[in-house]
């Protein structure tokens, strides 16, 4: 017999599942106050969905990061050998740069970058963690100039990383699940236009245009692969 808690966590994840953005925080909402990790991760990935929304009001949205990142932190606190609780405090920590400025943004680099590194050490298979610390590095290789010299009063040594650091690990992200996540079709297209690959990068942008989209985020990338394949002719 599954119980309470599986039985509430199996919900949960079939509402994830479904894209049932809404109805899944809601559910949640109301067991706010348990304490396990399993849980809190859960709760911090619902607030944050929420937050992402397009019809979300723009204090709702803030107020949803916050709360995701206070989730993710005592999903931490609970269980330290929690991947996902170390991936889900990495992104949220990353979100709340977008309220806090660019100084903040890239002093908790660092932070987010260790943190999806130890995600990774505890669960090598998972892709989304693969594919998040992709992403920081794309983000790194793609610095503009005045960030880059920003950064470089920040920090001894500014985080530094390359294009075929990125591809690496969106490469190993879909190894490890393919088509998991159009997100990281885009990113495979993107990063390969960016180191002159353009044969791959059709592919890719292909395999992303053609993804059956279920969110809203499906749904933008898959308008950004149309429009950048147009581009590519």
């Amino acid at each position: 017999m599954a119980t309470a808690t599986e039985e509430l966590l199996e919900q949960a994840d079939y509402l994830y599942s479904c894209a049932e953005t809404d109805k899944l925080y809601q559910l949640l909402l109301q067991h706010k106050n348990r304490d396990d990790a399993e849980f809190l991760w859960r709760l911090a990935r619902a607030s944050r969905d929420l937050a992402l929304l397009p019809d979300t009001a723009p204090e709702k949205k803030k107020q949803l990061v916050y709360e995701a990142l206070d989730c993710a932190k005592r999903a931490l606190e609970k269980e330290e050998t929690n991947f996902a609780a170390h991936k889900w405090y990495a992104i949220c920590l990353s979100d709340i740069g977008d309220y806090e400025g660019i100084k903040v943004k890239l002093g908790n680099s660092y932070i987010i970058r260790e943190h999806l590194q130890r995600a990774i050490d505890l669960n090598p298979k998972d892709a989304t963690s693969l594919h998040i610390l992709g992403y920081w590095c794309f983000a790194f290789a793609d610095l503009p100039w005045y960030q880059r010299k920003m950064a470089a009063v920040i920090f001894a040594t500014p985080p530094m990383s390359t294009y075929q650091e990125a591809l690496d690990y969106f490469l190993k992200a879909e190894a490890e699940d393919p088509n998991f996540y159009s997100m990281n079709l885009l990113m495979l297209g993107k990063t390969y236009l960016k180191i002159n690959d353009k044969e791959n990068a059709k592919l890719w942008l292909t395999k992303a245009k053609e993804y059956h989209p279920l969110t809203h985020e499906d749904k933008e990338v898959h308008k950004q692969a149309a429009e950048m394949l147009n581009g590519l002719g």
